[in-house]
C-alpha cells in the first residue's frame, strides 16, 4: 500500500534493501547460468574458492575495504559487483521516489530487480533462463494481486492481461517466422515486461514495446557501424527489453491519462 513512511526514512529502506538485492542479483547472474544453487553454498571467491565472511561480503563497502582484491588469495575481484550493487540501490531509491504513494512500489522494486538480472545474464550468455523468468512473473504477479485484492480493484490487471496478449502474442509471431532473429526467451520475456507495464495502463506497455524496439535497433545498428557485431551476429536483445521497459516505467507518469484505457 502507498507508504507513510517520511521520504528520508523510505529512501534510506529503499537503499540498503537495494545494496542487498543487488548483491543477491550479482549470485544469481553468476550461478544459475552454471547450473548453481543461488542459496548453497555461500559466496565464495571464485579463484580460491574460500567462503567469504559477512564482512567480506557487505555490499560495495567489502570491495572498497578490501581494495577490489581478496582477502585470502589477493586475486582481483571484479569491480562489476560493486557497480551492479550500487545500481540495484539507484533503481530502488528511484522508484522510491516515483512511486512512493503507488500500491505497485514492491511490484516495481521486484520487477526492475529481475530484468536486471535477466538483462546481465543475456548479455552474458545470451539467453535468459526460463526458471529465473518463471519466477519472476511468478513475484511479480503476486505483488500486484495483493493490492488488487486489497482495494478490490482489477481493472489493471485486466488490461495489463490484454496488454500481455499483443506483446507476447506479437513477439510469438516473429518468432514463429523468423526465430533466428527473436529467440522463445525473448517471447517469455515479454509476458512479465507487459504484465508490469500494463498494469499502468496501455499507454505504458505500448510505449515499452516502442522503446525496447526502439533502443535495440540503435544500438545494433550504431554496433554494426562500428564494426563490433556483425550483421548476421546474434544480439541480447534481453537487454534492450529490460532498458525500454524501465525507461517506459519512469516516463509512465507523462502518458496521457486517455492512453491509459
Amino acid at each position: 500500500m502507498p507508504t507513510s513512511l517520511p521520504l528520508p526514512v523510505l529512501l534510506v529502506f529503499a537503499l540498503l534493501i537495494g545494496l542487498s538485492i543487488g548483491s543477491f542479483i550479482n549470485v544469481v547472474v553468476y550461478r544459475v547460468p552454471l547450473g548453481l544453487s543461488v542459496v548453497r553454498p555461500r559466496s565464495f571467491c571464485p579463484a580460491c574458492n574460500t567462503e567469504l565472511s559477512s564482512f567480506d561480503n557487505a555490499p560495495v563497502l567489502s570491495y572498497l575495504v578490501l581494495r577490489g582484491k581478496c582477502r585470502t588469495c589477493h586475486a582481483p575481484i571484479s569491480a562489476r559487483y560493486p557497480i551492479v550493487e550500487a545500481s540495484t540501490a539507484l533503481l530502488f531509491v528511484g522508484a522510491a521516489i516515483e512511486f512512493r504513494h503507488s500500491w505497485s512500489l514492491p511490484a516495481i522494486w521486484i520487477f526492475l530487480a529481475g530484468i536486471f538480472a535477466l538483462a546481465l545474464i543475456d548479455a552474458d550468455h545470451l539467453r535468459l533462463p526460463t526458471r529465473v523468468v518463471w519466477i519472476h512473473l511468478a513475484l511479480v504477479t503476486t505483488a500486484l494481486v495483493i493490492p488488487a485484492i486489497a482495494t478490490n480493484s482489477w481493472h489493471n490487471l485486466f488490461v495489463a492481461l490484454c496488454c500481455i496478449c499483443f506483446w507476447s502474442g506479437s513477439f510469438l509471431v516473429i518468432h514463429l517466422i523468423s526465430p533466428e532473429k527473436l529467440g522463445f526467451g525473448d517471447v517469455r520475456f515479454s509476458i512479465v515486461l507487459a504484465l508490469m507495464l500494463g498494469s499502468f495502463g496501455a499507454g505504458t506497455a505500448l510505449l515499452g514495446f516502442f522503446l525496447s524496439s526502439l533502443v535495440g535497433l540503435m544500438v545494433s545498428l550504431a554496433l554494426i557501424a562500428v564494426g563490433k557485431v556483425a550483421r548476421d551476429q546474434p544480439i541480447p536483445f534481453g537487454v534492450y527489453l529490460a532498458a525500454g521497459s524501465a525507461l517506459a516505467l519512469s516516463l509512465q507518469p507523462l502518458v496521457p491519462s486517455r492512453y491509459h484505457f
